[in-house]
């Protein structure tokens, strides 16, 4: 008895036998057919699944992706505006009172300065940190002194002061108040500033506000 041929379509490839070890029936053979695209469908998705992922992790990862602090910006635009106003304090024309002046406008930077970056503030260690940093700056500081002494001569000194003046306290005010913005976004406070460590920081701070 001769055995009918199956059609080409649905006769069992060599794969299907050797899965199983015997020849699948047509509804088999039907089925396994129908589910290979869907099956092929969820293999690429699974692929470009894949690759996004990667692509996703080495978007995190990659070291040039940069968070800048959006409070430094907030701050530096603080200290410009408080370096103008201790500008105009250098314009008062009573010796000693033009630096009380301008330390007093010093300190209230410092005081916006720590609320910006959430850190507690002593207005006993501010000034005392202040007047550290000031010292430091040689010879801002002790020209600060001098030109405000000049004060006391008659019209000469007016004159040069109302030169030297703004332009001194300004520049100290600008240094002092970026020194106290790079301890802050470092994790630093008032109580572990040390003025020494910012000696040069200062230095290049100065130069660029001269520019």
């Amino acid at each position: 008895m001769n055995k009918k041929r199956l059609p080409r379509a649905i006769r069992p490839t060599a794969a299907e036998k050797s899965e199983t070890g015997r020849t699948p029936t047509a509804g088999q053979r039907a089925e396994t057919a129908s589910a290979r695209p869907a099956m092929a469908r969820e293999a690429a998705g699974s692929a470009e699944l894949g690759k996004g992922s990667s692509f996703m992790a080495q978007e995190v990862t990659s070291p040039d992706a940069t968070f800048p602090d959006p409070r430094r910006a907030i701050a530096e635009k603080l200290v410009e505006r408080f370096s103008l106003w201790s500008g105009a304090a250098g314009l008062i024309p009573l010796p000693l009172v033009d630096l009380a002046t301008v330390g007093g406008v010093q300190i209230q930077m410092l005081r916006r300065l720590s609320r910006i970056y959430n850190v507690p503030f002593s207005a006993n260690r501010g000034k005392a940190l202040i007047a550290a940093l000031a010292g430091s700056m040689i010879p801002a500081s002790s020209g600060l002194g001098a030109v405000s002494l000049i004060k006391s001569v008659p019209v000469a000194g007016t004159v040069v002061s109302a030169l030297a003046m703004p332009v001194l306290s300004a520049g100290a005010t600008y240094a002092i108040g970026m020194a106290f913005i790079e301890h802050f976004a470092s994790g630093g406070t008032l109580l572990d500033f040390n003025p020494p460590d910012y000696r040069e920081f200062i230095e290049v701070q100065k130069a660029k506000h001269r520019a």
